[in-house]
C-alpha cells in the first residue's frame, strides 16, 4: 500500500436514495456528477487535482491541497445551492435531489485495488452519516447543507475568509463509533435545541442623588478673590427663601 498523502476531503450524500427505484436512482447520480464536477470547476479544482471515489449514494472526492480551502468553502456554500435549484426546478417534487456535504482534510492512503485507507476518512464519512447532519437537511427548505470538521473551522472559517461568515455555523457533538467528535454545521441550531448563553448586560449606573433643595455646588477648582486655590468645588447654603 502507498503511503499515506494529505489531503481536503470533501464528500456528498444523496438524501433518502434508497427509497427511490432503480431508475429514479440512475438519475440522480447523473445529477449528482454534474453537480460535485460544476462545483469543483468553480472553485477552480483542475481535473489532474482531484481523485473520486463513487459510493453509489454518495461521492467522495480527495483534494490537492494546493487547492484553496476557503474558495472551496464559498463555492459548497453559494454555487452548489445554485446548482442543485437549477436542476430541481424542472423536476418533480418527488424526483428533486437534496444532500448532505461534509469538507475535511487529512492522511488517506489509496491501496492497490484503489480502495481508500485512514482514520481521518472514516471521520470524515462518520460526520456525513451523522444524526445531527441529517436533521439539519430535514428541516431545511435548502437543496443542502454542509458540515465542516473542527479542523476546517479552526483553520479556516473561523477566520471569516471572503464569502465566509463564521458566524453562520454553529458547533455540535457527533457521537460516532470512535467516541465523540466536534463538527459545524452551517445554519442555525435545530428547533428545540438550547441556545449558547449570552452575557448578562452589565447594570446600569446609579443616578447620582439630586443635590438638596437651595444647595449650589461649583465644581473643579477654584480661585479664590485672594488669590488662593480652593479644591474640590464651592458649595453655597442658601437659607430657605433664597435670601440675599
Amino acid at each position: 500500500m502507498a503511503d499515506p498523502v494529505y489531503r481536503t476531503l470533501l464528500l456528498f450524500d444523496i438524501e433518502q436514495f434508497g427509497s427511490r427505484d432503480d431508475v429514479e436512482q440512475a438519475f440522480l447520480r447523473r445529477i449528482l456528477y454534474d453537480v460535485v464536477d460544476a462545483t469543483l470547476t468553480a472553485a477552480d479544482v483542475d481535473e489532474t487535482a482531484r481523485l473520486r471515489a463513487d459510493r453509489g449514494d454518495s461521492v467522495m472526492e480527495l483534494v490537492d491541497t494546493r487547492v484553496s480551502v476557503p474558495v472551496l468553502v464559498k463555492t459548497l456554500l453559494t454555487e452548489t445551492p445554485a446548482l442543485l435549484h437549477n436542476k430541481n426546478r424542472l423536476l418533480a417534487s418527488s424526483a428533486r435531489m437534496r444532500l448532505r456535504i461534509v469538507l475535511s482534510s487529512g492522511y488517506v492512503a489509496v491501496d492497490e485495488l484503489d480502495g481508500w485507507v485512514g482514520s481521518d476518512l472514516n471521520h470524515a464519512v462518520r460526520l456525513l452519516d451523522a444524526d445531527p447532519l441529517r436533521d439539519a437537511l430535514k428541516q431545511s427548505d435548502a437543496g443542502s447543507v454542509l458540515c465542516v470538521s473542527d479542523g476546517v473551522y479552526q483553520g479556516v472559517v473561523r477566520h471569516g475568509p471572503l464569502g465566509v461568515r463564521p458566524d453562520e455555523f454553529h458547533r455540535v457533538t457527533v457521537d460516532t463509533k470512535e467516541g465523540p467528535t466536534v463538527a459545524w454545521l452551517h445554519g442555525g441550531p435545530a428547533a428545540g435545541t438550547a441556545a449558547a448563553p449570552t452575557a448578562e448586560a452589565p447594570p446600569a449606573a446609579a443616578t447620582p442623588p439630586a443635590p438638596p433643595a437651595n444647595h449650589t455646588h461649583v465644581g473643579g477648582n477654584q480661585y479664590g478673590v485672594t488669590g488662593g486655590t480652593v479644591h474640590g468645588g464651592l458649595h453655597f447654603d442658601l437659607p430657605d427663601g433664597g435670601g440675599r
